[in-house]
């Protein structure tokens, strides 16, 4: 026997606020990308991300987000292929940079060209080189799918955190 379903058919309205909900999200320590690609002018274009996660081995594919109203949203919908880059603990600096509106996020940045053209930022403890495989809109984000081409890591490598609005190193056991 079937028991009935009392699930809503929508979810409820929250009974939280904005910040309650950031803060909450909070809670969950990250690691820290810098995404970049080539805008349509062939300018690398990059930013601050810690939405990203894997989703499947095989095919090998990536996700991470995008606030709507971004600047470079128009890049990375149009674009073929981003990189992601997962800063070492010693690219605090740059985590911060590229958060930055106000700023040449590239300027003093030593990166290189990726196999498919996006910018690829040296000492990265990770880069993962994405075909930009598909998007969905979801709530005030677009969510990115990447199909991973190239990957790399250095071993050992300490990654930077996040953790709580802070960035950290480690988190103590």
């Amino acid at each position: 026997m079937t028991p009935p379903s009392h699930a809503p058919a929508q979810a409820r309205s929250p009974t939280f606020s904005s910040l309650e909900f950031r803060a909450a999200l909070g809670m969950f320590a990250t690691g820290v990308t810098i995404v970049t690609a080539r805008g349509p002018d062939g300018a690398p274009v990059g930013l601050t991300a810690n939405s990203f996660n894997s989703v499947s081995l095989t095919p090998p594919l990536v996700l991470w987000s995008l606030s709507r109203r971004a600047g470079s949203m128009a890049a990375f919908r149009a674009g073929s292929h981003y990189a992601i880059n997962i800063l070492a603990a010693d690219q605090h600096a740059l985590a911060e940079r590229f958060a930055s509106k106000a700023v040449d996020r590239f300027a003093g940045v030593t990166w290189h060209e990726g196999t498919a053209g996006a910018p690829v930022i040296d000492g990265a403890v990770a880069v993962f080189e994405c075909f930009n495989r598909s998007r969905y809109e979801e709530g005030d984000h677009v969510i990115f799918v990447g199909e991973v081409e190239r990957c790399a890591h250095r071993a050992g490598a300490q990654p930077l955190i996040f953790h709580g609005g802070r960035y950290y190193t480690e988190l103590p056991l």
